[in-house]
């Protein structure tokens, strides 16, 4: 049975509460990247299953499907699957990062924008 990605923005609207006795940081960090994977692992599988596009199964498949979505006109997918990486980049990578509380909800928006635009 295959995973449900979306699954993942359950989990990230969750962190996002600061229940469950994690760190808020680490939280809201960790809200962030199952969000953009959520979104992201949805897109691509779209891709793959109704347009045929083919997975390279490296990293490049991240910057790929942004730009197949680009190629079929449709930039609103491209530029949310874009803002959620580099936002994922920076919770998974910086040691310091501010505002993470402020920018999630919109964050999580963009990954149910994705979610719900490739039904």
């Amino acid at each position: 049975m295959s995973f449900a990605w979306k699954a993942y923005l359950d989990l990230a609207r969750f962190l996002a509460t600061g229940r469950g006795g994690f760190s808020q940081e680490a939280a809201l960090r960790s809200a962030v990247s199952r969000a953009y994977y959520a979104a992201f692992c949805h897109a691509r599988n779209y891709a793959r299953d109704r347009h045929g596009f083919s997975l390279a199964h490296s990293p490049q498949d991240h910057w790929r499907v942004i730009a197949h979505f680009r190629g079929r006109k449709r930039d609103d997918i491209a530029r949310c699957l874009e803002v959620l990486r580099q936002w994922r980049n920076r919770c998974d990578y910086n040691d310091s990062i501010s505002d993470v509380s402020k920018i999630l909800p919109s964050l999580l928006a963009q990954a149910q924008q994705v979610i719900d635009s490739l039904v």
